[in-house]
């Protein structure tokens, strides 16, 4: 995967590009390569079990290793790296990743799709960073006046359900805009020249606009989507008593390295930006904005009827070709003790 061109060299919009950042990009051609690492962050682990990771640009390899979570690991990992969410669950679905990560909309695809997959972890954060922008210049107030307007969004994804949900409660429908199915770099490219009224997506594209004050926020997610991330693995994997074990640490391992991420933001931020050639100010934006707000939290009743309510609606728009019951596509084994999916996400304080 080419690296981003860095924004000093081309501006700051210019690093807006597909990175497929925090687990929520949902189409597009799959793009993979893999690396091992385990006990050191740099080495294999202990052990002859590989437990097969699916992970995205910034995510969670970057993370774990930023955290000390990959040290004394009883296994190795092997890490694939996708450019989005669809191609990593066709991935676990075919059984070349046992695990990995994305956001609240790909796993409903997949389940329309009958792929063979499992919820198995979940995550609450803050649905802020989730926004339909409008130009600065817009005269567009509210999410009403979107009738009849062209919207930039990429198709499947959690922004493509954020843009549906807002609409409805503006007591408007789909078909009463005109939607753009675009991928973000596109998308950037039709709302910076003034071909689209609006863009529906999602952090760090988000804290980059509003950054380079070129967008403003026309209405966030906040109250309007759940705020769920997912881990989801093979079936096939969590048959195997020992991978279903290493999966276990993989997740605990994760859960303490998103509380790592709450309390060091600005640790955190330097290496996303070093990782994925954001600038640091948009990476602490989005921190504090979206991703550093994510607390971990059981896959409970809420949490798959809301998944279902998103399954829902895209089989009532035909984007979804068949009836989903997403409760079919979870497991709960995880759970443990975790707080319920309601819990609010973290904040941060106005000068933390």
């Amino acid at each position: 995967m080419r690296r981003p061109a860095r924004p000093h060299l081309l501006g700051p919009l210019a690093a807006l590009v597909p990175l497929g950042l925090l687990l929520t990009a949902c189409s597009g051609a799959s793009s993979a390569s893999t690396s091992t690492a385990g006990s050191g962050g740099g080495t294999d682990g202990k052990g002859s079990l590989t437990l097969n990771v699916g992970d995205q640009k910034g995510g969670s390899e970057a993370v774990l290793r930023a955290a000390g979570e990959l040290d004394d690991l009883d296994y190795k990992i092997r890490w694939s790296t996708f450019t989005s969410g669809p191609p990593l669950l066709e991935a676990v679905n075919a059984k070349a990743v046992d695990i990995g990560g994305v956001g609240n909309t790909p796993p409903v695809f997949a389940a329309g799709a009958g792929s063979k997959i499992k919820v198995v972890a979940a995550s609450h954060g803050s649905a802020k960073g989730d926004t339909i922008l409008v130009p600065d210049d817009s005269a567009l107030k509210s999410p009403a006046e979107l009738k009849g307007k062209s919207i930039a969004v990429a198709q499947g994804s959690s922004a493509h359900y954020q843009l549906v949900a807002s609409l409805e409660k503006a007591g408007l429908a789909l078909k009463d805009v005109n939607v753009k199915y675009l991928q973000p770099a596109d998308a950037l490219a039709a709302f910076t020249a003034g071909k689209v009224d609006a863009w529906a997506v999602w952090d760090p594209y988000t804290s980059q606009v509003l950054r380079s004050k070129k967008g403003r926020v026309l209405t966030d997610g906040d109250g309007i989507t759940n705020g769920l991330a997912f881990q989801v693995a093979s079936p096939t994997a969590l048959s195997d008593t020992k991978k279903s074990a290493a999966i276990k640490d993989y997740l605990d391992r994760l859960r303490r390295a998103q509380d790592w991420v709450y309390k060091h933001p600005e640790a955190w931020a330097k290496v996303w930006s070093k990782d994925t050639g954001l600038p640091y100010e948009v990476a602490l934006d989005s921190v504090k904005r979206s991703s550093g707000t994510r607390v971990s939290v059981a896959i409970d009743k809420k949490a798959i009827g809301s998944e279902q309510q998103i399954a829902d609606a895209f089989t009532q728009l035909k984007l979804i070709p068949r009836k989903v019951d997403f409760a079919d596509f979870v497991d709960t084994r995880f759970n443990g003790e975790l707080p319920a999916s309601s819990t609010a996400p973290r904040t941060y304080g106005k000068d933390s």
